[in-house]
């Protein structure tokens, strides 16, 4: 359904703070429901993080999400925003908030240290974020959930393009390098300041469409 050649994936399973990972070749045809497998329409794939999932050392919380490789999958991506041009397009759907704080990230750009700009639902408010300012730009009051929505990022010569369903929402001026796409259920809240702390309460997109090129 999704092209995942250059992609891995990190699952909101596994060892505390050392989350599962799976990258090419195994990767391909590689399910684990429900966390990342094809959706019940087989029109898209399924990516969910439950708040009492694994997180990495550097998050306090879970995902379910892909992280751009290149070489077929064997080593990282990394590029620079200030030569050549970067695309990600992807058509996706935000499916289940979590409970207390329903605030979930479906899709971001990430540099060597942080991320430079993610699409984040809080609630029914749509955000480009820009950094550590999470409501840089409003997309829409009112989102629903279970709409499909078409989301790209541009990069080139030190600016970042984002646009919704093909309308320019932010123009975002950073030099960066390390510098790879992510697409998911990167869900922002945990037993901390969720409940229950359970697999029941979650995060979760459908991916219908994802596409990354360089030039």
């Amino acid at each position: 359904m999704l092209n995942l050649t250059n992609w891995k994936i990190t699952l909101p399973t596994g060892p505390a703070e050392d989350p599962d990972e799976i990258t090419q070749p195994t990767l391909d045809g590689f399910r684990s429901s429900p966390w990342f497998v094809t959706a019940a329409s087989c029109a898209a794939v399924q990516f969910r993080a439950p708040v009492n999932g694994t997180t990495t050392s550097g998050s306090g919380y879970p995902r379910s999400e892909l992280r751009e490789m290149t070489a077929n999958g064997a080593s990282n991506a990394s590029w620079s925003s200030t030569s050549g041009t970067h695309t990600m397009t992807f058509e996706e759907a935000f499916t289940a908030l979590p409970a207390t704080k329903p605030h979930l990230v479906g899709a971001q750009i990430h540099d060597a240290n942080d991320d430079i700009t993610v699409f984040r639902l809080e609630g029914t408010d749509l955000y480009v974020t820009n950094g550590d300012n999470a409501h840089y730009k409003l997309v829409t009051s009112s989102y629903q959930l279970g709409t499909r929505y078409r989301g790209k990022f541009v990069v080139s010569g030190g600016q970042v393009k984002v646009y919704y369903n093909d309308v320019l929402q932010a123009t975002i001026t950073r030099s960066f390098s390390g510098a790879y796409f992510k697409a998911g259920a990167y869900t922002q809240a945990n037993c901390t300041n969720s409940s229950p702390c359970s697999e029941t309460n979650y995060g979760q997109t459908l991916i219908y469409a994802l596409s990354v090129t360089h030039s």
